[in-house]
């Protein structure tokens, strides 16, 4: 309860500071990084509330609970950037998603976790499937890219009716995952994130108080995210950032700071399995279900956000994905191995900052 107090402190204190700053018509930079700060403990309140709401429903509609809450920080981010045209930003944002929930949360979670335990251990058979689905994962998100580059001429709207139909073929997919691990729970509960968080459940929890919570929370952060992109361009022009950068490495950063605080926690508890499933189960939300969402919105919006991204963002994703998978097919993980992570994610860093 204390530390749910601390977080709505946080909430209120950098939500206001936000707002009236946006009435007050402050600097742009400073707006920015009010707003950057205010959505970490909305996006920590509302992961708690969800998880609370899922105890409450059962496991079934927990699991549907989760997929659609589960990263509603990024979703509600993009869609605000969406609509305000920031195609690039959005799509970076979707790569930055996948490189810093692999690399970043990992990657500290393994070398925190190794400095105090020195080897942890997970399952491998969980890491060997969850291997195969971020595999077809960046495969769907690399295969725009293949098209366009071997159909020199081809039409930008085939590439969208592509994107399209691939978008409601992973949501499909994700619906089929949390199908299967609602009916064999024990064995691959950490896929879908469906228990991925350990929360102190109250005995009795007020259904409908929580619900409410839910919705307040996420009209504050609907608010917030509007701010935030309302900021963001000319933070970019002043800052000479580019729209790649910013998507791929500041965003992040902020939306998706609750999973890497979740997997380091854990692994400094020795939950190594637990912190590994919160980093791959977020990475594969994102791509299964945040970035065919994007897309649909994307098209009832009349702007076309498609399937196909910067080549060395492509690059990045597959790469972290690649290493992770190499990293974690043993079921054993110690601090060497999250450097390696980390300095991998500081020299992508580097590379998109320089990127013109």
């Amino acid at each position: 309860m204390l530390a749910k107090n601390k977080i709505l402190l946080a909430i209120l204190l950098f939500a206001s500071i936000t707002i009236v700053g946006e009435f007050l018509k402050w600097n742009y930079i400073l707006i920015f990084v009010l707003s950057a700060f205010a959505i970490i403990p909305l996006a920590a309140l509302i992961a708690e509330t969800t998880e609370s709401i899922a105890v409450v429903i059962g496991p079934t509609l927990g699991g549907l609970l989760n997929a659609t809450f589960g990263n509603l920080t990024e979703m509600v981010v993009s869609i605000a950037a969406l609509r305000s045209g920031l195609i690039e930003v959005v799509k970076g944002s979707i790569l930055g998603a996948i490189i810093a929930n692999l690399l970043l949360g990992l990657g500290l979670a393994m070398f925190l976790g190794g400095l105090r335990f020195k080897e942890q251990t997970f399952h491998p058979q969980i890491a060997r499937l969850n291997a195969s689905f971020l595999l077809l994962s960046v495969l769907v998100l690399l295969t725009p890219s293949a098209i366009h580059i071997t159909s020199p001429g081809l039409q930008e709207i085939k590439l969208e009716q592509f994107s399209y139909a691939a978008s409601i073929l992973l949501l499909v997919f994700y619906g089929l995952i949390l199908l299967f691990s609602t009916k064999n729970q024990r064995e691959i509960e950490q896929l879908s994130q469906l228990e991925i968080l350990e929360v102190e459940v109250p005995h009795s929890i007020s259904l409908g108080k929580e619900v409410g919570i839910l919705l307040g929370l996420t009209l504050v952060l609907v608010v917030i995210s509007e701010i935030l992109v309302g900021s963001l361009e000319e933070t970019v022009k002043t800052l000479e950032l580019s729209e790649l950068f910013t998507g791929t490495f500041l965003l992040p950063l902020f939306s998706g700071a609750v999973e890497y605080i979740t997997c380091v926690k854990t692994a400094m508890k020795n939950q190594m399995e637990l912190a590994v499933a919160v980093a791959i189960g977020s990475t594969l939300q994102i791509a299964l279900f945040v970035t065919p969402i994007l897309v649909l919105v994307g098209l009832l919006l009349h702007i076309p956000l498609t399937l196909e991204f910067n080549t060395f963002g492509m690059f990045a994703a597959v790469a972290a994905v690649s290493i992770t998978i190499s990293i974690s097919s043993d079921g054993n993980s110690n601090w060497l191995e999250g450097i390696l992570l980390l300095i991998f994610y500081l020299v992508l860093g580097v590379a998109f900052y320089l990127h013109p």
